[in-house]
């Protein structure tokens, strides 16, 4: 997880030149700006993100059940119609036993269960030492640390697997190449497991002084084959490099390259992938690599890059393209080698509410579903990736790509199906502000858009895109459940996420607008009452009037300039810049009352929203 390469290394990839072979490249003009956490990135539009496990060490039963707080590196497959995701986890902080993998599912990639243990903690023999090392263990349990998560066979049996590392101090690696050993084990079609084995030990380990039986002694026939068809597979084993022995027969490329991911080209060339945006690529299927060296155009520090082909037949790279760890972006390319765009997958940062040991901030670790791992029904992109090292998430990126709008917006949500209701809005959702479509409470219990709250740390956000507009109206039919606690902010933005206008319906029963550092109260609202508002812009002389219910309310300048407007936002919370290009890396210490809930639950709900270039 940590930089552990040398700068005498890095510094020679940087100098070493793609020679003799071809490149992934990005080609595109578009950087990113960290001092702003969606980096002024335009979004893809539709992309959906779910937070699926919320971290809770006070209420241990909200989160884990066990209340650990440093959870990383999830892995994503598609099985026998279920999403499964596995993430490892330690108690408070990175590298600090004990460590144990834990797996969550779901049927549909947005109602996601509790986790369950999937690799329990492992105790370590008393006694045990690393060369170079002075620590000596005792009543010590191994670290976790894997960078493959799946394997589906041939056979259709899934299997998972993970690592056991040692750890001697917070400072020690769980990579160095001096762990246990890789465990295994079934994944069976009724959600239980098969029993754990260990599939590859490093040196000084074997069946005689290990907890697990090795994979061979299993009377599952089929799952031993299972296992020799995943060792037997070089791309398989090639993400097993950091933690095996060094001289490893299994690996090909030997070379400390971390976080290797791959995908197929048309031809057949397979495009590896790792850290740092280093590549390389190979005729035979991982068995040989060429040069291995930074993918020109790419800004990519030692975060997790994600690459592979989308059922659209085009391609497509998910990572942090700064040297930080936001926001989570995607570029595209019609053939695998030059990519031409880069676009906002999510660019929310929620506090760190834990802190601990190398916990840094950022949607990070990305990854999606590796080829043989299943195909989800909706021909998406699904992506798992954790935020802060801390909560997990995933997000569903529509194929095909696209981050404009092609028409202006008429949603109208009582007139539309469920299933495709919310398919041309973002949403940011999560556990304890869910954005959802549903029924809300009346006489006629009307489907609408539901934006709820009781998350004192994080909010939900809805947020559509339309055709770029100087002069344009907004109209949109908004009733809240309550006007004593919770608010919702309206904003108008333009392509790069810069808000020109925001009204709030706020915690003192004021609906008001922002007017440079001050708002202007224009009336009050009250629970349960519906209200239409229609906003006429003008982002050339900088004028809105606001409409409420047929009459004018506000006539004022936008609090910023933009140039045109394209997009709205529907968020149940203040705007956040912390962390910032400035701030510590490190966070030791835990935000006040962290596990706890708001005492009272905020729901806002949007009946339509439609708008027009004038």
């Amino acid at each position: 997880m940590r930089i552990s390469a040398t700068i005498c290394i890095l510094s020679l990839l940087l100098s070493t030149a793609v020679k003799a072979q071809e490149s992934i490249r990005y080609t595109g003009n578009t950087l990113v700006n960290v001092d702003y956490h969606h980096g002024q990135l335009r979004p893809v539009m539709g992309v959906h993100s779910i937070q699926i496990m919320r971290a809770n060490r006070e209420h241990p039963e909200l989160g884990d059940k066990m209340g650990w707080t440093y959870n990383h590196a999830p892995m994503l497959a598609y099985w026998n119609k279920r999403f499964y995701v596995e993430y490892l986890s330690d108690e408070k902080g990175e590298s600090i036993p004990p460590g144990q993998t834990l797996l969550l599912s779901s049927e549909d990639g947005y109602n996601w269960g509790m986790p369950v243990v999937l690799f329990p903690p492992y105790k370590i023999p008393d006694g045990t030492v690393k060369e170079g090392h002075p620590g000596v263990a005792k009543d010590l349990f191994a670290v976790m640390h894997q960078r493959m998560g799946f394997y589906v066979s041939k056979s259709n049996k899934l299997l998972a697997l993970g690592f056991y590392g040692i750890c001697l101090d917070a400072k020690d690696d769980p990579n160095d190449g001096n762990g246990i050993g890789r465990v295994v084990r079934e994944i069976l079609p009724d959600g239980k497991f098969g029993p754990v084995y260990f599939i590859r030990y490093n040196k000084k380990w074997n069946k005689d002084n290990t907890s697990y039986p090795f994979y061979t002694s299993s009377k599952d026939k089929a799952f031993v084959a299972a296992c020799n068809e995943l060792l037997a597979t070089p791309l398989m084993t090639q993400q097993w490099n950091e933690e095996a022995d060094r001289d490893d027969p299994l690996i090909s490329l030997q070379k400390q390259y971390k976080a290797f991911c791959y995908y197929h080209l048309p031809d057949g060339r397979v495009v590896g992938l790792w850290k740092n945006a280093l590549t390389s690529m190979s005729k035979d299927e991982g068995r040989t690599w060429g040069t291995v060296a930074r993918a020109p155009g790419f800004v990519n520090s030692n975060a997790k890059i994600w690459g592979q082909r989308t059922t659209d037949g085009r391609f497509a790279t998910v990572y942090n393209p700064s040297e930080y760890r936001w926001p989570l972006a995607l570029s595209v390319s019609k053939d695998g080698i030059d990519y031409t765009n880069l676009l906002l997958v999510n660019g929310e940062i929620t506090p760190m509410r834990y802190g601990g040991n190398y916990k840094s901030y950022g949607p990070q670790y990305v990854r999606g579903i590796e080829e043989g791992n299943g195909n989800p029904p909706d021909s998406n992109l699904w992506v798992t990736y954790s935020m802060n090292k801390e909560d997990i998430w995933v997000s569903v990126i529509p194929v095909p790509v696209i981050d404009k709008a092609p028409a202006h917006v008429n949603d109208v949500f009582p007139e539309l199906k469920p299933s495709t209701a919310l398919k041309d809005w973002n949403i940011y959702s999560p556990r304890w502000a869910p954005v959802s479509i549903g029924k809300v409470p009346g006489v006629k219990a009307e489907q609408q858009l539901i934006l709820e709250d009781k998350d004192p740390f994080d909010y939900g956000k809805a947020e559509r895109l339309f055709p770029a507009s100087s002069k344009l109206s907004v109209s949109f039919t908004v009733t809240a459940a309550q006007n004593s606690h919770g608010a919702l902010h309206v904003e108008l933005q333009d392509g790069k996420g810069t808000p020109g206008l925001r009204l709030v319906f706020d915690a003192d029963s004021v609906f008001k607008a922002k007017a440079g550092a001050r708002f202007k109260n224009f009336m009050k609202y009250s629970p349960d009452s519906m209200y239409n508002v229609r906003l006429t812009i003008n982002t050339t002389n900088r004028f809105y009037t606001i409409n409420v219910n047929g009459k004018d309310v506000l006539t004022s300048l936008m609090f910023a300039p933009v140039d045109k407007l394209e997009r709205i936002v529907f968020r149940t919370g203040e705007p956040r810049h912390f962390p910032d290009a400035d701030t510590p890396a490190d966070q030791e210490y835990d935000l006040k009352q962290a596990g706890e809930q708001e005492a009272r639950n905020a729901k806002f709900y949007i009946r339509s929203l439609k708008t027009a270039e004038l």
